[in-house]
């Protein structure tokens, strides 16, 4: 399951140990005919899911062996179809990154534990070269091509236990990335309690920021196309594979996206891969005109991130405090909005401002009324 925190010392596995201590029929029938299994044992780390390696031997008497997670009840179920279907989608636009994904299901012995099948990768605990793995994840988004030509995704994603990504299908990415962030800001607002500041941020990020930062991408003759992205591409979701020394991305939770998008962990304190793989990353995949706007716009899908972990801990206002901080870098910057952005972008050096409407009418504000452009 996608991560982008670090585990309290309180957080519980609530997935039975059992589901990994036998291989249940119902993954049996997705390994190649033929195989026997030698045994299952505990592989990695997770605080939500049960991972494990399946060793077998295969028909013509090869070693062969299979990664497994396990997750448990209707969020578990959730899980783990929207990561094999991102999986799927990632490794089609570049096997290499990936392990390829074999199956998903449900086990025949307990319909309440669901799993997720994959290629086995044995794993350092180094970080991904910092100059191979930038141009690779470049080649990802640049191969990618969303099946609607829209931004979002066809099956549901989570970001955090259980929590779906909003992925409606989306013509433009100011609205579509309007709808993302005030989703994870409303659950926010429902785990952590109302807080006036944290709602009048929000209110300015949706109303001022969004659209001065998204809306100039898709106007005024420049455009930009919905990228397949990992979703939560931070380094405990990447390694390098042993046996190649090449990078690996796993825990998906894919959507179709501004590629910046990806981007945004990499700006985050916390994390160890971070903006020397953006100065990788733009060699071979520049940023998008307006480039001016570019180390904003990264700031501000990076907001989305820190609510989404305010909301994992109920009671912890750590996050919330953080993304407050961020949130109001941005408000202050652009107290106008879009209303003052003047065009002056290397495309069109004559072109003038952009006043057309944003192609939405209004939406509902965490703890406020609807807005409107």
């Amino acid at each position: 399951m996608p991560r982008d925190w670090d585990a309290s010392e309180d957080t519980e596995n609530d997935v039975p140990a059992y589901v990994i201590e036998t291989v249940d029929d119902a993954v049996k029938e997705f390994l190649p005919p033929g195989t026997e299994v030698i045994d299952i044992t505990p592989h990695g780390s997770s605080f939500w899911t049960r991972t494990a390696e399946i060793q077998t031997q295969q028909a013509d008497g090869s070693d062969l062996s299979f990664f497994i997670k396990v997750l448990y009840g209707d969020n578990g179920k959730l899980n783990s179809r929207g990561e094999f279907a991102s999986m799927t989608a990632l490794h089609a636009a570049n096997p290499e990154l990936t392990p390829r994904p074999i199956a998903v299901g449900t086990y025949q012995s307990d319909p309440k534990a669901h799993f997720f099948l994959c290629q086995f990768m044995d794993m350092t605990d180094e970080l991904p070269d910092l100059y191979n793995f930038p141009a690779k994840l470049a080649k990802l988004h640049e191969n990618s091509v969303s099946p609607t030509g829209q931004y979002g995704f066809g099956t549901p994603t989570c970001l955090g236990v259980g929590r779906p990504h909003y992925h409606k299908w989306t013509d433009t990415w100011e609205e579509f990335y309007l709808n993302f962030f005030l989703d994870v800001a409303g659950y926010e607002q429902e785990v952590q309690g109302p807080d006036e500041e944290m709602a009048e941020l929000v209110k300015a990020i949706a109303e001022k920021v969004i659209p001065r930062l998204c809306r100039p991408l898709e106007t005024g003759g420049r455009s930009i196309k919905p990228r397949l992205i990992h979703g939560d591409l931070w380094d405990g979701n990447a390694s390098v594979v042993i046996e190649t020394g090449l990078p690996v991305i796993f825990d998906a939770c894919s959507m179709y996206t501004h590629n910046e998008y990806e981007l945004a962990p990499f700006v985050l304190p916390r994390h160890k891969m971070n903006r020397p793989y953006i100065k990788e990353y733009i060699k071979f995949f520049p940023p998008s005109e307006p480039v001016e706007d570019f180390e904003d716009r990264v700031a501000l899908y990076a907001t989305r991130f820190d609510i989404i972990s305010s909301s994992v801990y109920p009671g912890n206002l750590r996050f919330r405090n953080l993304v407050k901080i961020e949130m109001r870098k941005l408000v202050n910057k652009y107290p106008n909005g879009y209303a003052d952005f003047k065009d002056t972008s290397k495309l069109d050096a004559k072109l003038t401002n952009v006043t057309e409407a944003a192609p939405w009418q209004s939406l509902a504000i965490p703890g406020n009324q609807a807005i409107s452009t």
